[in-house]
């Protein structure tokens, strides 16, 4: 069995290749009510900030792993349970099976600071940065970058997104925009991280994704673009699409030859105006691309689990078709926003081959999870409205 720390699109891609799974989530995530869900840990709120909890977690999984009658595949999907099973590798070792990079490769680049030192001491393609520790009487620091640039923190907390508005970073144009960007930035508890903006839009960002086995070999790989993502700038994807893109392959292979990575990653790249790429950086943990690639021909998180289990492996190593992927609900919102009609969407939308909790064979997750949630919070703030309403007028 697999245990997915993550969400319905991993569960799918593995669901794919006939690998069930057993999940640890969010206590409302939608991938519970998938067909290829077996069982489901106790949720544990707070364990990403709370080392208590933290703790209580590790103690979770082992218990469910001890459980089982062969040691279970560990999938994390966010930086917090990649940590989490980085810190952890040698307790979770004695019962899980792991696919991971080196402990000290996997520090540096989850947080952008050290991400950044790194790839300039290897000479990797990445924009020019500066590192700041704000404080709240300090003034704006001078910065050693021509504007414009972006400012995001160096590891992605909850309460970035409050300063950035949902998004993860924010764009600053010139020196008097700067100052007034600082009184907010100053209250910021964490460093930042400052870097040349590359100009373009998100569909600009493309995307290689490998995994690397123990003896250094690309056993499978493909490329990808985003389409859209919510806020449009700076967001979170919403849309992407599986691609055939022969220099992203080759510089990805490059980046993760020259940092010797084992394990899955993906390495993301902006594409400027001259269509030189630019390293932005590297994830070296599962993620929703690998439900589109599944579908594509390349999936990643099968790999893996053939080599850690000694089962059959599925056939594909590279994708051999284009495949778009989407959130329905989030993406409907973004394209609107863009100014694309929902018409001119859904047309979109119907020939999106990989649609995130949502299958011929696995509708549940969309149905009960994502749209009765939806459906749910409309029908709360309609009545909370009512009845603030009934009350101002009494």
């Amino acid at each position: 069995m697999a245990v997915v720390m993550g969400d319905v699109d991993m569960v799918r891609a593995l669901g794919l290749a006939g690998i069930e799974s057993a999940l640890f989530g969010i206590p409302d995530a939608t991938a519970r009510f998938s067909r290829h869900v077996r069982a489901v840990l106790p949720a544990i709120e707070g364990w990403e900030r709370e080392p208590d909890r933290e703790q209580e977690l590790l103690q979770a999984l082992l218990r469910f792993a001890r459980s089982q009658p062969e040691p279970p595949v560990l999938y994390p999907q966010t930086d917090a349970a990649l940590l989490v099973a980085s810190r952890n590798r040698d307790e979770l070792a004695g019962r899980f099976r792991l696919s991971l990079a080196d402990a000290a490769l996997i520090e540096q680049l989850v947080d952008k600071g050290p991400f950044q030192a790194l790839a300039e001491r290897h000479d990797l393609p990445v924009p020019s940065a500066q590192r700041l520790h704000p404080h709240r009487a300090q003034p704006p620091p001078e910065l050693a970058l021509p504007f414009p640039v972006i400012v995001k923190p160096s590891v992605r907390v909850s309460n970035w997104f409050s300063l950035g508005e949902q998004a993860k970073a924010m764009e600053v144009a010139g020196p008097d925009e700067w100052r007034e960007c600082w009184r907010q930035l100053a209250a910021f508890d964490g460093e930042l991280l400052v870097q040349q903006l590359i100009t373009g839009p998100e569909s600009a960002i493309e995307s290689y994704h490998a995994y690397v086995d123990d003896d250094g070999a690309v056993a499978g790989e493909f490329t990808g673009r985003k389409i859209r993502t919510y806020p449009a700038h700076y967001g979170f994807s919403t849309s992407v699409e599986i691609t055939a893109a022969p220099d992203v392959a080759g510089l990805g292979r490059d980046v993760l030859r020259t940092l010797a990575l084992r394990g899955v990653a993906k390495v993301d790249f902006k594409r400027d105006e001259g269509g030189r790429l630019h390293l932005l950086e590297i994830n070296p943990r599962f993620n929703i691309w690998h439900h589109p690639a599944a579908v594509a021909g390349v999936n990643l998180p099968a790999l893996v689990h053939g080599d850690l289990t000694g089962s059959p492996q599925p056939g594909g190593r590279r994708a051999v078709r284009r495949v778009a992927w989407c959130q329905p609900l989030t993406d409907l919102r973004a394209a609107y926003e863009s100014g694309m009609s929902p018409l001119a969407w859904l047309r979109w939308a119907r020939r999106c081959r990989a649609v995130s909790g949502l299958a011929p064979d696995d509708p549940l997750p969309f149905i009960r999870g994502t749209l009765w949630q939806a459906t749910s919070t409309r029908v709360r703030r309609l009545a909370h409205h009512g009845r603030a309403t009934t009350a101002a007028a009494a």
